[in-house]
């Protein structure tokens, strides 16, 4: 017999791919979610034969790496937990500071919002359940993401239109709106060799990585579409890579933006770009 502390400890240790206090994190999380254990619950001894053996069969898949919230098929943003898998990004601490920043700066009521490249739709569900009847709509390339995004949106109860759409090729489909928000692949090729294997081995590659060449690709056509696609005053977030945060920042200044700002994370590097469209939208 042994504790489930102790079980904790064991477990974490064998997680070799992580920091010990990672593991300790990770695998806490598999504990409470098979077995409902919460940390005051872990002094119980447990005999390890009568633990469930989906346990054992989602322990193996973290030690080769795979991320947990693809094991559990969830993971959690902004208060909630959404619905994963490999056809979209594992949402993250940072974006939920991109979309803390929106609901902050814009209290105002019916404001037409679209994310681009939306994933599990974490952006515009979270956008649409935290502000006042927001019109809400979110696009990607991927069919398989907008199928999880049109899941997450069911379980909450959030109204968002989805449209598949390519954003390299085609326009911005919605016009008139107040926010523009994108989280876009922003990651060069080159820093493949940097990121930890769990991320490059189990996470999509469509949404991570652009070009060594162009790594502002994304940034410049959201941006540059943006001016077409936003009403005056409208304005356009972006999650940035820390390393090019100033270029983002110059290219919203070079296309016309007004009010731009280079935003920190709760890390201090630099995550957030933001600006206004100043100028009335031209016609089409």
């Amino acid at each position: 017999m042994i504790n489930y502390n102790s079980l904790l400890q064991q477990w974490a240790t064998e997680l070799k791919i992580y920091e010990f206090q990672e593991a300790q994190h990770i695998v806490s999380w598999l504990f409470e979610h098979h077995l409902g254990l919460k940390p005051m619950e872990r002094i119980n001894l447990v005999d390890e034969q009568n633990l469930p053996p989906q346990l054992f069969s989602d322990f193996e898949k973290l030690k080769t790496g795979e991320p947990i919230q693809y094991v559990l098929g969830k993971g959690p943003f902004y208060g909630r937990e959404f619905v994963v898998n490999p056809s979209t990004l594992i949402p993250r601490n940072e974006t939920e500071e991109l979309v803390h920043l929106i609901i902050k700066e814009n209290s105002q009521s019916q404001l037409r919002i679209l994310d681009v490249g939306t994933g599990t739709g974490c952006i515009p569900i979270s956008l649409f359940l935290e502000m006042d009847r927001a019109e809400v709509y979110g696009i990607d390339i991927s069919t398989q993401a907008l199928e999880v995004a049109q899941h997450n949106a069911t379980i909450h109860q959030a109204r968002v239109k989805w449209l598949e759409c390519d954003i390299l090729t085609n326009s911005i489909p919605v016009l008139d709106l107040d926010i523009l928000v994108s989280n876009p692949p922003y990651i060069p090729e080159k820093g493949k060799a940097l990121m930890h294997h769990n991320v490059v081995d189990f996470e999509p590659g469509l949404a991570l990585f652009v070009p060594d060449e162009d790594p502002l690709i994304f940034y410049r056509e959201i941006a540059q579409k943006g001016l077409q696609a936003l009403k005056e005053n409208g304005k356009i977030y972006f999650e940035i890579h820390e390393e090019y945060g100033h270029q983002v920042l110059a290219l919203l200044q070079q296309l016309g933006y007004s009010q731009t700002q280079l935003i920190q994370d709760l890390n201090g590097k630099d995550r957030m770009v933001k600006g206004v469209q100043k100028n009335e939208p031209k016609s089409r």
